[in-house]
């Protein structure tokens, strides 16, 4: 991808112009929003993986050091409460874990009062890690935000939760069926077949 010039046009401002000469009657305006959002995921989850890359890791596994780091002494947690927390399956936890396991970074321990509860504790390893990696990471991150102040930081975390809830609420609102289109004005909703 190639870097902005300010007051230059972008690649979604010009892919924008060609949808306006193409089909002037769509209106394709989200796409300044979400082509936009999607050029800078795949920019941070570079950057992010250029990081992590330099402690042997990958986002998930910093996603689960990070996870037991938060929830403070004893830094442990079930697989059902690690999943609920990152919106992952049991399995999925468990793969993770195994791997983080081999490094050394997380052991597995068995409730003493019931033992069919098992938590993932971070060993001492695997604290010094998740410290390491964190603060790494945030100074990244801070890295990746340097051009804005921290008024414009404020403003688009306000905006983007309210996106996110925009987007929880789509999620609930039916779609369109196959073929049809939003109402123009004009009476014709459908596809010709």
């Amino acid at each position: 991808m190639t870097r902005r010039t300010p007051g230059r046009p972008d690649a979604v401002d010009l892919i924008l112009e060609q949808w306006r000469r193409e089909l002037p009657a769509v209106d394709a305006s989200p796409m300044e929003v979400f082509g936009r959002l999607h050029r800078s995921f795949l920019r941070y989850q570079s950057l992010l993986s250029e990081l992590f890359d330099r402690y042997d890791l990958n986002m998930a596994s910093f996603d689960m050091l990070a996870t037991l780091r938060r929830s403070g002494p004893p830094y442990r947690r079930t697989a059902g409460e690690l999943a609920e927390i990152s919106l992952l399956t049991t399995g999925g936890i468990s793969l993770r874990l195994d791997r983080l396991e081999k490094a050394g970074l997380v052991v597995r321990e068995r409730d003493a009062e019931d033992r069919r509860v098992v938590y993932a504790r971070l060993t001492d390893k695997g604290l010094e890690v998740a410290g390491s990696v964190a603060r790494a990471h945030f100074a990244n991150e801070a890295r990746m935000l340097d051009g804005l102040t921290d008024a414009e930081r404020r403003q688009l975390g306000r905006l983007l939760s309210k996106l996110e809830r925009s987007l929880e609420k789509a999620e609930r609102t039916p779609s369109l069926p196959r073929g049809q289109l939003p109402a123009q004005g004009n009476g014709s909703s459908s596809i010709p077949q």
